[in-house]
């Protein structure tokens, strides 16, 4: 058996069809609520007159989200190997646009339902074609880009008409290192997840 504590060998496998269908990706689009949140949505409900509120605080009726780390710095890796992440959401806040700037994630389209749209334009202003598109959504806005894409993926409390729909299942739920699996499973397909594992071994 192999020691991975020592090993470059990647800990991570998926079967090899999967990882064919998931070869060429060049862009990869990623739904917010559900994939790389839980799908929860919290409400700040501090009265205006709060003193502890700054310019830069929850404001009163504001929605808070929690992210992953995991989920994070998979997205980093995307973009270390060549895949263009972009994000197509139909809602909007303050949050989710500092956690996606600070994540260097240019190719972002905000308070959007029509998702094919969106991304058929961020397909153009990359010069790429829907073959080499990926995408990871759970729920019925979409199911237009995941029907479209190369390869469609899903965490696993999507709808059922989404995880009928999809090329691969996560294991980890939305929120909870479902992006990063599909991360993982991209960067696999790509050749170039051992590569980036092995930097980060030496």
């Amino acid at each position: 058996m192999a020691d991975f504590r020592a090993s470059g060998v990647p800990a991570l496998s998926w079967p090899v069809e999967l990882l064919l269908q998931a070869q060429g990706i060049q862009v990869a689009f990623f739904d917010v609520d559900g994939v790389l949140t839980d799908g929860g949505l919290y409400f700040a409900e501090y009265p205006p007159s709060d003193a502890r509120l700054s310019p830069d605080g929850p404001q009163a009726g504001e929605t808070l989200k929690r992210f992953h780390t995991l989920d994070g710095h998979g997205l980093k890796l995307l973009q270390r190997a060549g895949i263009t992440p972009a994000v197509v959401t139909g809602r909007d806040s303050r949050v989710l646009r500092a956690r996606l700037q600070a994540l260097g994630i240019t190719q972002v389209h905000y308070g959007t339902e029509d998702k094919a749209p969106a991304a058929q334009a961020v397909l153009d202003s990359l010069g790429l074609d829907w073959h080499q598109a990926a995408a990871i959504g759970d729920d019925w806005p979409d199911l237009a880009v995941l029907r479209r894409c190369g390869f469609a993926c899903a965490p696993p409390h999507a709808h059922a008409e989404v995880l009928a729909r999809v090329h691969h299942v996560t294991r980890a739920a939305g929120g909870q290192g479902a992006a990063r699996e599909f991360c993982d499973l991209l960067l696999v397909a790509s050749g170039r997840y051992a590569g980036l594992l092995e930097g980060n071994l030496s």
